[in-house]
């Protein structure tokens, strides 16, 4: 799990370097995934 974390960090650094500005929070959640994690857990 912490490999996991450490990628999904690493990955909001490059977009947030990326940047021209700050990141907004659709941006976060679309480096860190979160609507595919959210359908994952909601399930059938």
């Amino acid at each position: 799990m912490a490999l996991a974390e450490i990628e999904l960090c690493g990955e909001l650094i490059i977009a947030a370097s990326n940047a021209e500005d700050r990141l907004s929070l659709e941006s976060i959640d679309e480096v860190l995934r979160v609507a595919e994690a959210r359908t994952d857990t909601a399930g059938p």
